[in-house]
Protein backbone atom coordinates (compact mmCIF):
# COMPACT_ATOMS: atom_id res chain seq x y z
CA UNK A 1 0.00 0.00 0.00
CA UNK A 2 1.47 3.51 -1.19
CA UNK A 3 1.73 6.30 1.56
CA UNK A 4 2.98 9.84 1.72
CA UNK A 5 2.22 10.53 5.22
CA UNK A 6 5.70 10.77 6.69
CA UNK A 7 7.37 11.39 2.50
CA UNK A 8 10.80 13.16 3.52
CA UNK A 9 11.52 16.34 2.08
CA UNK A 10 14.55 17.93 1.09
CA UNK A 11 16.26 20.31 3.46
CA UNK A 12 17.10 23.10 1.45
CA UNK A 13 16.94 24.12 -1.99
CA UNK A 14 21.03 24.41 -2.08
CA UNK A 15 21.09 20.44 -1.01
CA UNK A 16 18.19 19.69 -3.90
CA UNK A 17 20.23 21.93 -6.55
CA UNK A 18 23.86 19.53 -5.60
CA UNK A 19 21.52 16.49 -5.48
CA UNK A 20 20.33 17.21 -9.28
CA UNK A 21 23.52 18.67 -10.48
CA UNK A 22 25.03 15.63 -9.16
CA UNK A 23 22.78 12.94 -10.63
CA UNK A 24 23.37 14.89 -14.24
CA UNK A 25 27.42 15.29 -13.28
CA UNK A 26 29.10 11.85 -13.76
CA UNK A 27 30.71 9.99 -15.88
CA UNK A 28 29.01 11.87 -19.07
CA UNK A 29 30.73 15.15 -18.59
CA UNK A 30 33.70 13.91 -17.26
CA UNK A 31 34.94 11.11 -19.17
CA UNK A 32 32.66 10.68 -21.99
CA UNK A 33 32.01 14.23 -23.24
CA UNK A 34 35.91 14.66 -23.57
CA UNK A 35 36.45 11.96 -26.04
CA UNK A 36 33.06 12.22 -27.34
CA UNK A 37 33.80 15.90 -28.62
CA UNK A 38 37.19 14.44 -29.89
CA UNK A 39 35.98 12.07 -32.20
CA UNK A 40 33.41 14.99 -33.28
CA UNK A 41 34.96 17.94 -34.34
CA UNK A 42 35.31 19.70 -31.12
CA UNK A 43 33.52 23.10 -31.02
CA UNK A 44 31.46 21.88 -33.48
CA UNK A 45 29.62 19.39 -31.19
CA UNK A 46 30.25 21.58 -28.32
CA UNK A 47 27.77 23.66 -30.09
CA UNK A 48 25.63 21.28 -30.87
CA UNK A 49 25.35 19.38 -27.75
CA UNK A 50 24.88 23.16 -25.86
CA UNK A 51 21.80 23.99 -28.33
CA UNK A 52 20.17 20.67 -27.82
CA UNK A 53 20.38 20.63 -23.93
CA UNK A 54 18.53 24.02 -23.35
CA UNK A 55 15.69 23.15 -26.38
CA UNK A 56 15.19 19.20 -25.84
CA UNK A 57 16.89 18.39 -22.01
CA UNK A 58 15.75 21.48 -20.11
CA UNK A 59 11.74 21.21 -21.22
CA UNK A 60 11.99 17.75 -20.66
CA UNK A 61 13.65 17.76 -16.83
CA UNK A 62 11.14 20.92 -16.40
CA UNK A 63 8.58 18.42 -17.17
CA UNK A 64 9.44 15.38 -15.03
CA UNK A 65 10.43 17.14 -12.18
CA UNK A 66 7.34 19.01 -12.44
CA UNK A 67 5.12 15.71 -12.37
CA UNK A 68 6.91 14.04 -9.45
CA UNK A 69 6.45 17.41 -7.69
CA UNK A 70 2.76 17.42 -8.44
CA UNK A 71 2.12 13.67 -7.60
CA UNK A 72 4.70 13.42 -4.52
CA UNK A 73 5.08 9.45 -5.91
CA UNK A 74 8.09 6.84 -7.33
CA UNK A 75 7.49 6.00 -10.76
CA UNK A 76 4.71 3.31 -9.95
CA UNK A 77 3.02 5.52 -7.72
CA UNK A 78 3.08 8.49 -10.31
CA UNK A 79 1.82 6.22 -13.52
CA UNK A 80 -0.93 4.66 -11.04
CA UNK A 81 -2.37 8.36 -10.31
CA UNK A 82 -1.99 9.72 -13.85
CA UNK A 83 -3.18 6.42 -15.47
CA UNK A 84 -6.00 4.48 -12.95
CA UNK A 85 -5.16 1.56 -11.40
CA UNK A 86 -4.84 -1.11 -14.74
CA UNK A 87 -2.37 -2.14 -17.20
CA UNK A 88 -0.95 1.29 -18.21
CA UNK A 89 0.96 1.38 -14.54
CA UNK A 90 3.24 -1.15 -16.15
CA UNK A 91 4.50 1.62 -18.34
CA UNK A 92 6.65 2.70 -15.53
CA UNK A 93 7.41 -0.41 -14.44
CA UNK A 94 9.52 -1.08 -17.99
CA UNK A 95 11.27 2.17 -17.38
CA UNK A 96 12.23 1.02 -13.61
CA UNK A 97 13.66 -1.79 -15.35
CA UNK A 98 15.93 -0.18 -17.77
CA UNK A 99 16.78 2.15 -14.62
CA UNK A 100 18.21 -1.14 -12.68
CA UNK A 101 19.69 -2.56 -15.89
CA UNK A 102 21.27 0.82 -16.44
CA UNK A 103 23.19 0.97 -12.86
CA UNK A 104 23.89 -2.08 -13.00
CA UNK A 105 26.76 -1.98 -15.45
CA UNK A 106 27.17 1.88 -14.45
CA UNK A 107 28.56 0.49 -10.93
CA UNK A 108 31.22 -1.18 -12.84
CA UNK A 109 32.43 2.18 -14.00
CA UNK A 110 31.73 3.46 -10.23
CA UNK A 111 34.44 0.41 -9.32
CA UNK A 112 36.93 1.73 -11.94
CA UNK A 113 37.17 4.91 -10.97
CA UNK A 114 37.40 3.80 -7.29
CA UNK A 115 40.28 1.62 -8.33
CA UNK A 116 41.92 4.67 -9.89
CA UNK A 117 41.40 7.24 -7.23
CA UNK A 118 42.86 4.48 -4.93
CA UNK A 119 46.37 4.38 -7.63
CA UNK A 120 45.96 8.50 -7.30
CA UNK A 121 46.35 7.67 -3.32
CA UNK A 122 49.05 5.88 -3.38
CA UNK A 123 51.02 7.81 -6.00
CA UNK A 124 51.40 5.13 -8.53
CA UNK A 125 50.86 7.98 -11.60
CA UNK A 126 53.81 9.23 -10.53
CA UNK A 127 56.37 6.53 -10.18
CA UNK A 128 58.76 6.54 -12.41
CA UNK A 129 58.43 5.06 -15.74
CA UNK A 130 54.77 3.68 -14.33
CA UNK A 131 53.10 2.04 -17.31
CA UNK A 132 49.23 3.23 -17.40
CA UNK A 133 48.37 0.99 -20.42
CA UNK A 134 49.62 -2.11 -18.48
CA UNK A 135 47.76 -1.00 -15.54
CA UNK A 136 44.21 -0.70 -17.31
CA UNK A 137 44.94 -4.05 -19.20
CA UNK A 138 45.96 -5.43 -15.62
CA UNK A 139 42.62 -4.45 -14.06
CA UNK A 140 40.44 -5.16 -17.67
CA UNK A 141 41.59 -8.66 -17.40
CA UNK A 142 41.35 -9.43 -13.18
CA UNK A 143 37.64 -10.74 -13.41
CA UNK A 144 38.15 -11.14 -8.95
CA UNK A 145 39.16 -7.32 -9.08
CA UNK A 146 36.58 -5.82 -11.19
CA UNK A 147 33.83 -7.30 -9.50
CA UNK A 148 35.15 -6.72 -5.78
CA UNK A 149 35.63 -2.53 -7.64
CA UNK A 150 32.07 -3.40 -7.96
CA UNK A 151 30.94 -4.78 -4.84
CA UNK A 152 32.40 -1.73 -3.07
CA UNK A 153 30.86 0.53 -5.49
CA UNK A 154 27.49 -1.01 -4.48
CA UNK A 155 28.41 -0.98 -0.66
CA UNK A 156 29.15 2.92 -0.36
CA UNK A 157 25.90 3.48 -2.40
CA UNK A 158 23.91 1.44 0.21
CA UNK A 159 25.66 3.02 3.00
CA UNK A 160 24.54 6.96 1.94
CA UNK A 161 21.13 5.48 1.06
CA UNK A 162 20.50 3.92 4.02
CA UNK A 163 21.06 7.49 5.87
CA UNK A 164 18.17 8.46 3.64
CA UNK A 165 17.36 11.80 1.61
CA UNK A 166 18.22 14.77 3.77
CA UNK A 167 20.73 12.78 5.90
CA UNK A 168 22.42 10.66 3.00
CA UNK A 169 22.29 12.33 -0.50
CA UNK A 170 21.59 16.33 0.60
CA UNK A 171 24.77 15.30 3.23
CA UNK A 172 26.93 13.75 0.82
CA UNK A 173 26.24 16.30 -2.01
CA UNK A 174 26.62 19.22 -0.35
CA UNK A 175 30.50 18.37 0.05
CA UNK A 176 30.99 16.48 -2.66
CA UNK A 177 30.08 18.72 -5.28
CA UNK A 178 31.87 21.67 -4.32
CA UNK A 179 35.27 19.64 -3.86
CA UNK A 180 34.20 18.37 -7.07
CA UNK A 181 34.18 21.84 -8.98
CA UNK A 182 37.51 22.40 -7.23
CA UNK A 183 38.87 20.37 -7.92
CA UNK A 184 38.07 20.80 -11.76
CA UNK A 185 38.91 24.62 -11.80
CA UNK A 186 42.48 23.70 -10.37
CA UNK A 187 43.23 20.92 -13.12
CA UNK A 188 42.08 23.76 -15.38
CA UNK A 189 44.29 26.39 -14.10
CA UNK A 190 47.17 23.89 -14.20
CA UNK A 191 46.13 22.25 -17.54
CA UNK A 192 46.24 26.13 -19.47
CA UNK A 193 49.51 27.41 -18.34
CA UNK A 194 51.36 24.03 -20.06
CA UNK A 195 53.29 24.65 -22.81
CA UNK A 196 51.13 23.85 -25.73
CA UNK A 197 47.81 23.88 -23.82
CA UNK A 198 46.48 26.83 -25.95
CA UNK A 199 46.04 24.12 -28.87
CA UNK A 200 43.79 21.87 -26.89
CA UNK A 201 41.65 24.91 -26.32
CA UNK A 202 41.63 26.23 -29.78
CA UNK A 203 40.66 22.65 -30.94
CA UNK A 204 37.77 22.81 -28.59
CA UNK A 205 36.17 26.04 -29.21
CA UNK A 206 37.00 26.78 -32.45
CA UNK A 207 34.05 24.89 -34.56
CA UNK A 208 35.21 23.37 -38.15
CA UNK A 209 31.84 24.25 -39.35
CA UNK A 210 31.49 21.15 -42.07
CA UNK A 211 30.81 19.17 -38.63
CA UNK A 212 27.42 21.25 -37.97
CA UNK A 213 26.43 19.88 -41.54
CA UNK A 214 27.10 16.87 -40.76
CA UNK A 215 24.08 14.40 -38.91
CA UNK A 216 26.22 12.49 -37.31
CA UNK A 217 27.27 15.78 -35.06
CA UNK A 218 23.64 16.38 -34.49
CA UNK A 219 22.75 12.72 -33.40
CA UNK A 220 25.83 12.38 -30.91
CA UNK A 221 25.45 15.73 -29.51
CA UNK A 222 21.49 14.45 -28.80
CA UNK A 223 22.69 11.47 -27.38
CA UNK A 224 25.27 13.14 -24.97
CA UNK A 225 22.69 15.50 -23.92
CA UNK A 226 20.07 12.85 -22.68
CA UNK A 227 23.53 10.66 -21.15
CA UNK A 228 24.86 13.61 -19.20
CA UNK A 229 21.40 15.06 -18.20
CA UNK A 230 19.47 11.62 -16.95
CA UNK A 231 16.08 12.90 -18.76
CA UNK A 232 13.23 9.79 -18.92
CA UNK A 233 15.29 7.62 -16.64
CA UNK A 234 13.04 8.81 -13.62
CA UNK A 235 15.46 10.58 -11.75
CA UNK A 236 14.15 13.81 -12.22
CA UNK A 237 10.63 12.56 -11.36
CA UNK A 238 11.98 11.27 -7.95
CA UNK A 239 13.66 13.94 -7.01
CA UNK A 240 10.93 16.05 -8.00
CA UNK A 241 8.99 13.79 -5.57
CA UNK A 242 11.05 15.52 -2.51
CA UNK A 243 10.28 19.18 -3.00
CA UNK A 244 8.03 21.13 -1.38
CA UNK A 245 4.25 22.49 -3.10
CA UNK A 246 6.20 25.95 -3.76
CA UNK A 247 9.83 25.42 -4.47
CA UNK A 248 10.42 26.70 -7.79
CA UNK A 249 10.96 24.03 -10.42
CA UNK A 250 11.71 26.15 -13.72
CA UNK A 251 15.05 27.39 -12.15
CA UNK A 252 15.71 24.76 -10.15
CA UNK A 253 15.11 21.62 -11.41
CA UNK A 254 15.49 23.11 -14.88
CA UNK A 255 17.42 25.84 -16.06
CA UNK A 256 20.43 25.88 -12.78
CA UNK A 257 20.56 22.16 -13.62
CA UNK A 258 21.38 22.42 -17.46
CA UNK A 259 23.72 25.99 -16.51
CA UNK A 260 25.27 23.45 -13.79
CA UNK A 261 25.54 20.37 -16.70
CA UNK A 262 27.09 23.34 -19.11
CA UNK A 263 29.52 24.52 -16.44
CA UNK A 264 31.00 20.91 -15.48
CA UNK A 265 31.12 20.21 -19.28
CA UNK A 266 33.32 23.24 -19.78
CA UNK A 267 35.84 22.77 -16.83
CA UNK A 268 35.84 18.91 -18.11
CA UNK A 269 37.14 20.45 -21.67
CA UNK A 270 39.00 22.95 -19.80
CA UNK A 271 41.27 20.30 -18.07
CA UNK A 272 41.12 17.60 -20.20
CA UNK A 273 41.56 19.29 -23.67
CA UNK A 274 45.06 21.08 -22.59
CA UNK A 275 46.85 18.06 -21.09
CA UNK A 276 45.68 15.90 -23.91
CA UNK A 277 47.39 18.89 -26.49
CA UNK A 278 50.30 19.70 -24.13
CA UNK A 279 51.13 15.93 -24.16
CA UNK A 280 50.45 15.34 -27.53
CA UNK A 281 47.75 12.87 -26.82
CA UNK A 282 45.31 12.22 -29.34
CA UNK A 283 42.13 13.71 -28.50
CA UNK A 284 40.47 10.84 -30.40
CA UNK A 285 41.64 8.59 -27.92
CA UNK A 286 38.13 7.37 -26.77
CA UNK A 287 37.07 5.69 -23.42
CA UNK A 288 40.47 4.92 -22.43
CA UNK A 289 41.35 8.49 -22.77
CA UNK A 290 41.21 9.12 -18.82
CA UNK A 291 42.78 5.99 -17.88
CA UNK A 292 45.32 5.96 -19.98
CA UNK A 293 46.24 8.91 -22.31
CA UNK A 294 45.45 11.31 -18.79
CA UNK A 295 46.77 9.18 -16.46
CA UNK A 296 50.02 8.75 -18.46
CA UNK A 297 50.17 12.96 -18.36
CA UNK A 298 49.77 13.05 -14.82
CA UNK A 299 52.88 11.60 -14.26
CA UNK A 300 54.90 13.81 -16.66
CA UNK A 301 53.58 16.86 -14.61
CA UNK A 302 54.92 19.21 -12.13
CA UNK A 303 53.46 17.87 -9.00
CA UNK A 304 51.46 15.20 -10.75
CA UNK A 305 50.53 13.24 -7.55
CA UNK A 306 48.13 16.11 -6.81
CA UNK A 307 47.20 16.91 -10.56
CA UNK A 308 46.20 13.11 -10.41
CA UNK A 309 44.26 12.83 -6.93
CA UNK A 310 42.37 15.63 -7.80
CA UNK A 311 41.50 14.82 -11.53
CA UNK A 312 40.49 10.76 -10.30
CA UNK A 313 38.39 11.76 -7.13
CA UNK A 314 36.37 13.77 -8.67
CA UNK A 315 35.74 11.50 -10.96
CA UNK A 316 34.77 9.40 -8.63
CA UNK A 317 32.68 11.96 -6.87
CA UNK A 318 30.98 12.36 -10.03
CA UNK A 319 30.20 9.05 -10.86
CA UNK A 320 29.36 8.33 -7.24
CA UNK A 321 26.36 11.38 -6.97
CA UNK A 322 25.05 9.81 -10.54
CA UNK A 323 25.23 6.49 -8.83
CA UNK A 324 23.11 7.13 -5.61
CA UNK A 325 20.42 9.07 -7.91
CA UNK A 326 19.76 5.88 -9.93
CA UNK A 327 19.75 4.09 -6.92
CA UNK A 328 17.16 6.14 -5.52
CA UNK A 329 14.29 5.54 -8.22
CA UNK A 330 14.10 2.41 -7.65
CA UNK A 331 14.59 2.15 -3.58
CA UNK A 332 11.89 5.19 -3.69
CA UNK A 333 9.74 3.09 -5.59
CA UNK A 334 10.03 0.02 -3.51
CA UNK A 335 9.21 1.58 -0.20
CA UNK A 336 6.07 2.89 -1.33
CA UNK A 337 5.03 -0.01 -3.36
CA UNK A 338 6.23 -2.84 -0.63
CA UNK A 339 4.81 0.01 2.39
CA UNK A 340 8.38 -1.05 3.85
CA UNK A 341 11.32 0.91 5.88
CA UNK A 342 13.70 2.86 3.90
CA UNK A 343 16.31 0.30 5.09
CA UNK A 344 14.87 -3.10 3.34
CA UNK A 345 14.22 -1.22 0.25
CA UNK A 346 17.49 0.00 0.18
CA UNK A 347 19.35 -3.25 0.76
CA UNK A 348 16.69 -5.04 -1.25
CA UNK A 349 16.84 -2.68 -4.52
CA UNK A 350 20.71 -2.31 -3.50
CA UNK A 351 20.93 -6.58 -3.26
CA UNK A 352 19.22 -7.17 -6.91
CA UNK A 353 21.42 -4.02 -8.76
CA UNK A 354 24.74 -5.65 -7.32
CA UNK A 355 23.64 -9.45 -8.41
CA UNK A 356 22.59 -8.41 -11.96
CA UNK A 357 25.88 -6.10 -12.12
CA UNK A 358 28.37 -9.12 -11.42
CA UNK A 359 28.65 -10.51 -15.49
CA UNK A 360 28.98 -6.79 -16.16
CA UNK A 361 31.97 -6.55 -13.94
CA UNK A 362 33.20 -10.45 -14.83
CA UNK A 363 32.93 -9.40 -18.65
CA UNK A 364 33.23 -6.16 -20.81
CA UNK A 365 31.35 -7.62 -23.55
CA UNK A 366 27.97 -7.97 -21.55
CA UNK A 367 28.85 -4.28 -20.08
CA UNK A 368 29.27 -3.31 -23.68
CA UNK A 369 25.83 -4.84 -24.65
CA UNK A 370 24.20 -3.79 -22.13
CA UNK A 371 24.67 -0.04 -22.79
CA UNK A 372 24.07 -0.94 -26.55
CA UNK A 373 20.47 -2.00 -25.96
CA UNK A 374 19.73 0.20 -22.99
CA UNK A 375 21.52 3.01 -24.64
CA UNK A 376 19.90 2.97 -28.33
CA UNK A 377 16.73 2.28 -27.30
CA UNK A 378 15.62 1.46 -23.73
CA UNK A 379 16.68 4.93 -22.68
CA UNK A 380 15.09 6.75 -25.53
CA UNK A 381 11.74 4.75 -25.16
CA UNK A 382 12.08 5.95 -21.41
CA UNK A 383 12.17 9.06 -22.36
CA UNK A 384 9.02 8.60 -24.52
CA UNK A 385 6.98 6.99 -22.16
CA UNK A 386 7.41 9.59 -19.78
CA UNK A 387 7.06 12.63 -22.07
CA UNK A 388 3.96 11.13 -23.63
CA UNK A 389 2.54 10.82 -20.23
CA UNK A 390 2.97 14.58 -19.38
CA UNK A 391 1.88 15.72 -22.62
CA UNK A 392 -1.15 14.07 -23.34
CA UNK A 393 -1.91 11.70 -20.84
CA UNK A 394 -2.04 14.56 -17.53
CA UNK A 395 -2.40 17.02 -20.29
CA UNK A 396 1.27 18.91 -20.40
CA UNK A 397 -1.42 22.30 -20.41
CA UNK A 398 -2.66 21.24 -17.15
CA UNK A 399 0.90 20.74 -15.38
CA UNK A 400 2.23 23.50 -16.55
CA UNK A 401 -0.47 25.54 -14.68
CA UNK A 402 -0.70 23.01 -11.59
CA UNK A 403 2.90 22.33 -11.26
CA UNK A 404 5.27 23.62 -13.31
CA UNK A 405 4.51 27.29 -12.64
CA UNK A 406 3.67 26.81 -9.01
CA UNK A 407 6.00 29.46 -7.11
CA UNK A 408 7.50 29.94 -9.85
CA UNK A 409 9.89 33.13 -10.78
CA UNK A 410 10.93 32.11 -13.83
CA UNK A 411 7.60 31.98 -16.26
CA UNK A 412 7.57 29.19 -18.40
CA UNK A 413 5.26 30.33 -21.53
CA UNK A 414 2.91 28.11 -23.21
CA UNK A 415 5.26 26.97 -26.56
CA UNK A 416 6.59 24.26 -23.90
CA UNK A 417 3.79 22.40 -24.07
CA UNK A 418 4.64 21.82 -27.85
CA UNK A 419 7.63 20.65 -26.53
CA UNK A 420 6.81 18.11 -24.44
CA UNK A 421 3.67 16.59 -26.63
CA UNK A 422 5.66 16.42 -29.82
CA UNK A 423 9.20 17.48 -30.47
CA UNK A 424 10.98 15.42 -27.64
CA UNK A 425 8.85 11.79 -28.55
CA UNK A 426 9.29 12.38 -32.00
CA UNK A 427 12.91 12.99 -31.70
CA UNK A 428 12.89 9.55 -29.06
CA UNK A 429 11.16 7.76 -32.46
CA UNK A 430 13.30 9.35 -34.48
CA UNK A 431 16.99 8.04 -32.59
CA UNK A 432 15.48 4.40 -32.30
CA UNK A 433 14.43 4.19 -35.77
CA UNK A 434 18.02 5.41 -36.79
CA UNK A 435 20.43 3.28 -34.71
CA UNK A 436 18.29 0.32 -35.68
CA UNK A 437 18.46 1.63 -39.27
CA UNK A 438 22.27 1.88 -38.87
CA UNK A 439 22.77 -1.15 -36.78
CA UNK A 440 20.55 -3.74 -38.13
CA UNK A 441 23.54 -4.81 -40.91
CA UNK A 442 26.65 -4.17 -38.83
CA UNK A 443 25.10 -6.01 -35.52
CA UNK A 444 22.23 -8.00 -37.02
CA UNK A 445 22.18 -10.36 -33.99
CA UNK A 446 23.43 -7.30 -30.97
CA UNK A 447 20.41 -5.29 -32.62
CA UNK A 448 17.94 -8.11 -33.07
CA UNK A 449 18.35 -9.75 -29.38
CA UNK A 450 18.02 -6.17 -28.12
CA UNK A 451 15.36 -4.71 -29.60
CA UNK A 452 13.37 -8.95 -28.61
CA UNK A 453 13.93 -8.13 -25.53
CA UNK A 454 12.62 -4.41 -25.38
CA UNK A 455 9.49 -6.01 -27.61
CA UNK A 456 8.70 -8.60 -24.61
CA UNK A 457 9.55 -6.21 -21.54
CA UNK A 458 6.51 -3.60 -22.40
CA UNK A 459 3.78 -6.46 -22.73
CA UNK A 460 5.41 -8.30 -19.85
CA UNK A 461 4.91 -5.34 -17.44
CA UNK A 462 2.15 -4.55 -18.59
CA UNK A 463 0.39 -8.29 -17.80
CA UNK A 464 2.20 -8.20 -14.55
CA UNK A 465 0.39 -4.99 -13.35
CA UNK A 466 -2.72 -5.74 -14.66
CA UNK A 467 -2.29 -8.91 -12.39
CA UNK A 468 -2.07 -6.24 -9.47
CA UNK A 469 -4.62 -4.53 -10.17
CA UNK A 470 -7.15 -6.10 -7.79
CA UNK A 471 -4.85 -6.37 -4.98
CA UNK A 472 -4.01 -3.51 -2.41
CA UNK A 473 -3.87 0.05 -4.72
CA UNK A 474 -8.17 1.24 -5.19
CA UNK A 475 -7.99 3.32 -8.52
CA UNK A 476 -6.56 6.81 -8.78
CA UNK A 477 -6.62 9.03 -11.53
CA UNK A 478 -5.73 12.32 -11.70
CA UNK A 479 -4.22 12.80 -15.41
CA UNK A 480 -8.11 11.80 -16.94
CA UNK A 481 -10.31 8.65 -17.39
CA UNK A 482 -8.66 5.35 -16.51
CA UNK A 483 -8.01 3.54 -19.70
Amino acid sequence: MTTTISREKWGSRFGYLMATVGAMVGAGNIWRLPYVTGENGGGAFLIAYFVLLYLIAVPGLMGETSLGRYTRQGLLGTFRKVYGNNKFVGLGLVILIFNIILMSYYSSIVGWSIYYAYHAVIGSFTQTQFDTTALWQAFSSNTALKVGMHTVAMLIVTGILMMGIKGGIERIVKWMMPILTVSLIAIAIRGVTLPGAMAGLEFAFSPNWEYLARGETWLAALGQALFSTGLGWGIALTYGSYLGRNDDIPLGGGIFTAIGNTSFGLLAIFAVFPIVFAFGISPTSGAELAFVALASAFGSMTGGYVWALLFFMGFFFANMTTAIAITEVGVTTYKEERDTSRSKAVLTICGIIWLLGIPSAMNSSILGYLDFVVGNWGLPLATFIIMLTIGWKFDANRLRILSLNRGADLYVPKFWESIVRFEIPAIMLFIMVYFLYSNLTATPWKTVSGLAILTLTIPLCMWIMSRRQASAHPATNVGGQSS
